[in-house]
This record gives structure tokens, sequence and C-alpha cells, in this order.
């Protein structure tokens, strides 16, 4: 650690930093704690040697290494995906910045071109552009309304033609609901034979069966809905449409330079209506699903992009579907059930508390929906 009382911090090469007074100041590549007394990695941030960029400093940032550098500020984070995905990605966010529509994080090449590194241990590294910022407030209502306008015309660009390369194969929300289907009634099967329960878990079995009843009406719903002639089939388009797939409050950004949206890893083929369903979801949930809100939000939307009928009801039967009891059915069965935390309690009760409000938003919001089809 540097003493107190030492004059600034002088730069000395890319890597090497030192004080003033001539005390040495761990470099990047060396275990150096931040103020909240978390550890750098080590081996994670001696590859960005393998860049051509200069880094002054590293410090940890959400779940990353943020670096400041001579080309300005960088993150430095994990990478899970495949070649393909992550080449995909690039592709699509160059196409987004070649746009100028909207600004959007960027993938700095390694030294030899690969848009990826890896330590010794075969763990991937991605290297991206970032902008120091606060996430979208979620109960700020005009900066609600610019992040689905910004939506709209990231969806604007993001399209690309149906003949590229290492194109991902379409998602299928009913095959996914599926999945989620049968996880509840393993669940529900679980509790029904489970002796002694806690709180959590008798709130739990009591809520079940009317969520899971929904949870298959709306699947079989959008299956039959689906199979109905002249709905449109994989191989008709010129095009695919691509969408960001975690687009919610925490990926959008506002800076000293405006908005940013960051963490285009769930980039997937999908209807772009997926997006809009994350973050009006999210925003809902937080407003007590305020019929106002759900119809200002959507027509901010159309103004920018307008919604066709078949993605309305898209829109309709993933709102419909119970997503959050699922998540917290999940959480609960996958982690370890000797000790529930009180949060789950507090979700459960607010999922079953706005459900009745819920259903008011969708039978207001689209109430005609029927007539779409």
């Amino acid at each position: 650690m540097r003493p107190q009382g030492t004059e600034p911090v002088l730069h000395i090469g890319p890597l090497v930093r030192i004080s003033a007074q001539g005390f040495p100041i761990p470099s990047v590549g060396s275990q150096e704690t931040d103020q909240e007394g978390t550890e750098v990695n080590d081996r994670a941030v001696e590859l960005l040697e393998q860049y051509d960029i200069e880094v002054l400093r590293t410090r940890k940032g959400r779940g990353a290494i943020v670096c400041d550098t001579n080309q300005g500020c960088l993150i430095f984070k994990e990478y899970s995906g495949s070649q393909d995905r992550i080449e995909l990605q690039d592709r699509v966010l160059r196409q987004v910045a070649e746009a100028g529509l909207v600004r959007v994080e960027a993938i700095i090449p390694a030294r030899e071109g690969s848009l990826f590194v890896k330590d010794m241990d075969g763990t991937a590294y991605v290297l991206k552009t970032w902008q120091e910022g606060r996430e979208c407030g979620v109960h700020e209502r005009e900066e609600c309304l610019e992040a689905v306008r910004l939506l709209a015309r990231l969806h604007g660009s993001m399209e690309l033609p149906a003949d590229t390369p290492n194109i991902p194969v379409a998602f299928s929300p009913e095959k996914e609901y599926d999945k989620h289907n049968k996880e509840l009634k393993r669940v529900r099967k679980y509790l029904r034979q489970k002796g002694q329960k806690s709180w959590f878990e008798t709130s739990l079995r009591k809520a079940f069966d009317p969520f899971l009843e929904q949870a298959l009406a709306v699947t079989e719903e959008w299956r039959e809905y689906c199979l109905e002639p002249g709905q449109p089939g994989a191989g008709d388009k010129d095009s695919v449409s691509l969408c960001h797939g975690d687009y919610q409050y925490h990926n959008i950004l506002l800076g000293p330079r405006g908005w940013f949206v960051v963490n285009f890893e769930k980039c997937m083929c999908d209807d772009p209506i997926r997006d809009l369903y994350l973050l009006l979801r999210k925003l809902l949930e937080k407003g007590n699903w305020s019929v106002p809100l759900g119809e200002e939000l959507l027509a901010a939307y159309e103004k920018e992009r307008p919604i066709s009928a078949r993605s309305w009801i898209d829109l309709y039967y993933r709102l419909a579907y119970p997503e959050k009891f699922w998540k917290i059915v999940n959480f609960y069965y996958n982690s370890g059930k000797a000790w529930i935390p009180g949060k789950n309690q507090e979700k459960l009760e607010r999922v079953i508390e706005q459900e009745k409000e819920k259903q008011h938003f969708l039978d207001q919001v689209f109430r005609n929906v029927k007539g779409r089809r």
C-alpha cells in the first residue's frame, strides 16, 4: 500500500506506476485492493497486455474490471459464449454504431485480432468500451419513456440478412414455457410430498395451483395461435430480427455523454418484442401494473417503431405468462432449502398481491387482442 501523505501518482509505461516520492504502487498485474476491500483478479488484468492500449488504472465495477486507458474508459469481463456468438454480437454492435441512432458498447479486439482472450485456465475475457453513469431510474417517468424510445431505435438497426453465416436458431417462447411448466409441476409434486414445511413453503404451496393453471393455459393458447393458418414461418423473410436479450434498466446507463446501452451478451434471434416485454414487465411490477403507465410506454415505442399485429399478440402472451412466479419457484427449488431468505417471502407476497392488478392491466391494454388475430 502507498504510505499516507504521498504525492500524486505519476504514470510510467503502460503497466507500471510509481509515486512521486519513489514508492512503488502495485501494477495492474498484482494484487490490488479497492475501497470495498475486493481484490483485482491478477491473471485477468495481466491479459490486458495482449491489447494495444495503455492501462492507467484498474478497479472493480459491475462484476468486472473497469480500466482507465489512453483510449478512454473500458471494461474487461469474463465471457462464457462461443466464437460464433461473439462474432454475431460484434457484427450487430458495429451495425448499430454505424446507424448512429443509439450509443452502444463496442468490442475491442486483441492485438492479433481475436474478440476475446483466455487465461491459463481457459477462462475467456472480452474487452469493451464503457461509460461511467447511473442506471435508468425506474421511478423516473421521463427516463423510462426515453428507455423505450431508445429500444425502438435500437431495434431499427438490429436486422441482418437471412443468409448471414452462423445465425443462431430462432428462440421459441413456447418451448421455453413448456420447460418452465414441467419444472413447476415437479416443484408442486415436491411440495405436496414434503412433510414439515417452512412458512415460505406453506405460502408457496397455497398459491401454486392457480399460477400453474394460468401457465398451462397461456402456453396452450399461444401454441394454438402459432399453429393457425397464415402465421409466418421461419423461412418467410429475407432478413432476421435480433433483440438485445436482456434489455432492462441495469443495462441502460445515463452518463455525461447521454444514454449508453450495454451487455449485449444475450443478443439472440427472437421477435424484438421480447426486449419490450422484459422492460415493460420490470417497470410495471415496480409501478403496480399501472394502466396509464403501460399505455404511455407502449405509445412511446410505437411512435418510433410501429408494433405489428402479431407482435402485439406475442407481447400479450409473454406478459400473461406468470414469469415472476416461475422465477421465485426456480430460485427456491435450485438453491439450498435449509435456509430460505426472507426476501423470497416478500417477493411471493408481492406477486400474489399484484395478480389482480396485472389481470386488470391485460384486460384494459389488450382488450382487443383477440380482434388482432
